[in-house]
C-alpha cells in the first residue's frame, strides 16, 4: 500500500475528504518525526512504539572494489510492534 492508497482507505474509515485525511496523516508522521529528532519515544497503546536507536561505527566493504571502509555512528529511527498489533496479524 502506498500514501495515495493510504489516505483513501483513511478517508474511508474517517468519513473525512481525501485532502483531510492526507493533512491529518501528514500531521501524524511530522509529530512522531519530531519527537524521535529530540530522542523522545512515541507509544502508541497496542499498536506500537516508535524510537531511536544507536548503531555504532563499523567497518564494512565497498561492493565495487572490495576495499574497507568506516561506516561512522548513527542515529537509527526504530519501531516495535504492540501486542494488539501482533496478535491481529498472527
Amino acid at each position: 500500500m502506498n500514501k495515495t492508497q493510504f489516505v483513501s482507505r483513511l478517508a474511508e474509515k474517517t468519513k473525512l475528504t481525501k485532502a483531510e485525511a492526507e493533512r491529518a496523516l501528514n500531521g501524524v508522521v511530522e509529530i512522531i518525526t519530531e519527537q524521535l529528532k529530540g530522542g523522545d519515544k512515541v507509544n502508541l497503546t497496542g499498536f506500537g512504539s516508535f524510537s531511536v536507536g544507536e548503531r555504532a561505527p563499523r567497518t564494512g566493504r565497498n561492493p565495487q572494489t572490495g576495499q574497507p571502509i568506516d561506516i561512522p555512528a548513527a542515529r537509527v529511527p526504530k519501531f516495535k510492534a504492540g501486542k494488539i498489533l501482533k496478535d491481529s496479524v498472527s
